[in-house]
């Protein structure tokens, strides 16, 4: 037997960030039956309906309240009216005085109940992988009679934690203190809560429940970076390119005269000494727009570990972009569908809006044997975002050298690149090709020593 209980101020909060639908049914008679038969086969056909609603509501409380050994007695009480009174076997009436002996003793203890509200404060919402989230489960006893000793279960992710509340008196307070670890990256959810009680046989069972659900968000461990090693340095208007424009703010070189040049770049001075119309040239400026783009193929990591730290290292840059106020593209490998008449690759998108709501989405970033492969990231994503200048590809440390260059070549042109390949405990290196740089990491304490060495230097 399940109930639902929800606070008032509970219910207030709710009713206010709700949102209303309104919705409209409109209805028409095409065709009616009078006569005294088609009445009473419409009030029978309401009468069955209202029995079969009836019947189904006391068929699911009955499901809620009995445990599976009294599913078991009642199944013997079943036997025992069988073989007893109709085939007159006196095994059969011990068997069924006993069942019905065991479910009359055991519905006692299920009558009345603790008039309880209950309330879940946790200290924080957001933690890194290894930290600890305080919170209290908070129980007023709301009537005017004392109170018996209970248990509340409060679920934590795929487990359990058991709130003991002692004997309480009216309107008694009791604060039951709870400590969850975290100690993986992902969403815990905590609540809703339950008080249940049952019978010392475990045959029948009754349930309170209050809908009070928070969520945990564990964060992976990342590192603050020099704020310069993250991306080129750029002013207000952007780093001047080598494409030469006929209009700009950085000057690149003066030239002759050809016909379609705006008379306004016109040098006057240069004209006057060369005796020819001669124009201005300005190189193109572009802002800096940082990628980071993680992989997420099950095949490049060795094992869970390595996965781990490719998500910090990756998070690490991203973050400290956002932070620094860089323009930012973050994407991971995502799965394509199921059913797909072609080949299909797929890329997922994280929020770069605020640093908070980019580590929120790399909780739940796991490795798949479906996820999109590194070239093909490369490819949608340089498609996605053409205009990106730098880009730090990170990966496992099983992908070959040959291979990373050859993920590379899909990404924009002048598009400088940065792999960074995590190998737990591996030795740290920096290696320098013409157009790629590829960081080994094997603790994320060294990432921003190492970029500062290749990303920079």
């Amino acid at each position: 037997m399940t109930e639902t209980r929800t606070d008032s101020s509970t219910w207030a909060e709710s009713t206010e960030t709700a949102t209303r639908t309104h919705t409209s049914t409109v209805s028409r008679v095409l065709a009616s039956q009078d006569g005294p038969g088609s009445s009473l086969r419409f009030h029978l056909q309401r009468l069955r309906a209202g029995l079969a609603r009836r019947w189904l509501a006391v068929y699911r409380r009955v499901r809620e309240t009995l445990n599976p050994a009294g599913w078991m007695v009642v199944a013997s009480v079943v036997v025992g009216a069988l073989v007893g009174p109709l085939a007159g076997w006196a095994l059969g009436w011990f068997v069924l005085v006993g069942g019905l002996v065991l479910l009359v003793c055991s519905v006692p203890f299920l009558l009345g109940g603790h008039d309880f509200d209950v309330r879940l404060r946790l200290e924080r919402d957001r933690v890194v992988v290894g930290m600890e989230v305080d919170g209290v489960v908070e129980v007023v006893n709301a009537s005017r009679r004392p109170a018996l000793p209970a248990v509340i279960d409060v679920p934590v992710g795929e487990g359990l934690v058991e709130a003991h509340v002692p004997l309480m008196g009216p309107s008694g307070h009791h604060h039951e203190p709870l400590c969850i670890a975290a100690l993986h990256r992902g969403i815990i959810d905590v609540g809703p809560m339950t008080l249940a009680r049952s019978d010392p046989v475990g045959l029948l069972r009754r349930e309170v429940s209050w809908p009070d659900r928070q969520t945990i968000f564990v964060h992976p461990v990342t590192v603050g970076l020099p704020a310069t090693s993250v991306g080129e340095i750029h002013d207000l208007e952007g780093m001047p390119s080598e494409t030469v424009v006929p209009a700009d703010l950085a000057f690149h070189a003066i030239r002759e005269y050809v016909p379609g040049d705006s008379l306004r770049h016109v040098h006057w001075k240069s004209t006057a000494k060369v005796g020819r119309l001669m124009v201005r040239e300005y190189e193109e400026s572009r802002r800096s727009r940082l990628a980071v783009l993680l992989g997420l193929a099950e095949n490049d990591y060795l094992d869970d570990d390595e996965l781990e730290l490719a998500v910090s290292v990756a998070a690490s840059l991203a973050a400290q972009g956002i932070r620094d106020g860089r323009d930012m593209y973050v994407a991971t490998s995502g799965e394509p569908p199921r059913l797909a008449r072609t080949a299909t690759v797929s890329i997922r998108s994280l929020p770069v809006l605020t640093a908070r709501a980019l580590l929120d989405s790399t909780c739940e970033l796991e490795a798949s044997p479906r996820a999109t492969r590194l070239e093909d990231l490369t490819t949608v994503a340089g498609q996605s975002a053409p205009g990106m200048t730098m880009a730090f590809l990170v990966t496992g440390s099983i992908p070959e050298l040959t291979r990373l260059a050859s993920a590379c070549t899909g990404l924009p042109g002048g598009t400088r690149a940065v792999v960074v390949r995590c190998e737990v405990d591996g030795n740290p290196s920096v290696r320098q090709n013409r157009d790629t740089t590829v960081i080994t990491v094997g603790a994320l304490g060294d990432l921003g020593r190492l970029l500062v060495r290749g990303a920079l230097g």
